[in-house]
């Protein structure tokens, strides 16, 4: 029963592993994406001040949702930590 309980623990750790991994990737391709649109947008003379506001915002708004999202999945990984220190012994 213990090898199971360490077998689970560390499959749970590998996920978040790659998780975390995983999401650090996507992060840096979408930070590099805004980069790549900004400079566009930059030369762009058809973007008005105030269009270049909304899409700052947009940005910003797809930003908190990652940081949030990221929370969320991390509180979920900790739960379940605290769950298996809590219940499943060592």
């Amino acid at each position: 029963m213990e090898y199971q309980k360490e077998f689970v623990k560390q499959m749970i750790s590998m996920q978040k592993t790659t998780f975390d991994s995983s999401f650090g990737t996507m992060v840096m391709l979408q930070d590099q994406a805004e980069k790549m649109v900004k400079t566009v947008l930059e030369q762009a003379p058809w973007i008005t001040a105030d269009g270049r506001k909304a899409l700052d915002q947009w940005v910003n708004s797809f930003k908190k949702g990652r940081e949030d999202f990221k929370n969320s999945v991390d509180e979920g990984y900790q739960k379940v930590e605290e769950f298996f220190e809590k219940f499943g012994g060592k």
